[in-house]
């Protein structure tokens, strides 16, 4: 008789976060039977699907080998309770977050690679086969959702790159524009944001590119046109609105590795036995449901990603 072993990060499709209780606090409040008259999004805030050149392709059809443990996040918690520091410092940046210019987008490849280009948005997104893929989020600040993320394995942008054998790592950067996002205007923050990641990881089938969420073009507040998803990994690592990938001999230091090294390292996996410096993370609140679970090395995605790192003791791995 044939038996078949889920993988650790497997969960039931039903047990995703739903989308709403990412982007509100209040929807705490809600799973407490505390009343959450106007915890919806304001007024004029839409996803404007429509608008998309690209709207045609979603809803993309779902890669089964990634499913869940719990339900999906509803979709009105994720569009309004965000983290987006370009338009603000608080969760509730959703209304400001649509003075953010997706058309025209281009997106620059450059450094180790073969031929330097820039590509369109557009053209980038048709160039790749699109895919829904379901993911566990834990944002380091110890809640957690399931989101259902459309895009392409970061594996398919590292091949049209064909990066050169001096390049090691990944830099993402996204964009500056002070003058549309207020919040870079803070001189104190080392803009633009950036990222990085070791070419395994970058390759490693986890590591995905989103350009959707929920069945349709990912909204702003989410990072649109263009962000990343890690799912091993604290939700910091998975930067919003990307305009360029750089591939280079040099290990890049982050937007918060900037800012608090010792809070916020370059590889940050998640680690229950690993407190922050100010909390622990060895459980996280599932929004949406009030409840707070264990939290499992790597999010539950180990067997997937624990040998990438291998023999780097003496890394800060989960920080």
């Amino acid at each position: 008789m044939l038996i078949r072993r889920k993988p650790g990060w497997w969960m039931p499709e039903s047990a995703a976060t739903p989308e709403s209780v990412f982007l509100n606090r209040r929807a705490f409040m809600a799973a407490s039977g505390v009343s959450i008259a106007g915890a919806l999004l304001p007024a004029g805030i839409a996803r404007a699907a429509g608008d998309d050149p690209t709207a045609d392709l979603y809803p993309a059809a779902r890669n089964t080998a990634f499913t869940l443990d719990r339900e999906v996040t509803e979709e009105k918690f994720n569009l309004a309770y965000n983290n987006f520091y370009e338009f603000g410092s608080h969760k509730q940046i959703a209304k400001a977050a649509q003075a953010l210019k997706i058309r025209p987008w281009e997106v620059k490849i450059d450094g180790e690679v073969e031929q330097e280009m820039t590509l369109g948005i557009d053209e980038l997104i048709r160039k790749m086969t699109l895919e829904e893929r379901l993911y566990r989020h834990r944002c380091v600040e110890a809640w957690s959702m399931a989101v259902p993320w459309t895009g392409f394995p970061f594996a398919k942008l590292v091949e049209l790159a064909r990066p050169l054998s001096a390049a090691k790592y990944v830099r993402m950067e996204t964009f500056q524009d002070p003058a549309m996002a207020p919040g870079q205007k803070q001189s104190w923050y080392p803009w633009p944001y950036v990222e990085g990641m070791t070419m395994a990881e970058a390759t490693n089938d986890l590591a995905f590119l989103v350009t959707g969420a929920y069945g349709k073009p990912v909204s702003k507040q989410m990072g649109a046109p263009l962000r990343l998803a890690t799912p091993w990994k604290y939700g910091f690592k998975s930067i919003k609105s990307i305009v360029r990938f750089s591939f280079t001999a040099e290990r890049p230091k982050s937007f918060w590795e900037e800012i608090q090294p010792s809070e916020y390292g370059f590889w940050a996996n998640v680690n229950p036995e690993v407190p922050h410096a100010r909390w622990s993370q060895a459980t996280e609140e599932v929004l949406g449901t009030g409840n707070r679970v264990p939290t499992q090395l790597y999010n539950g995605y180990g067997e997937q990603v624990a040998s990438l790192y291998a023999n780097l003791e003496g890394e800060s791995l989960y920080m």
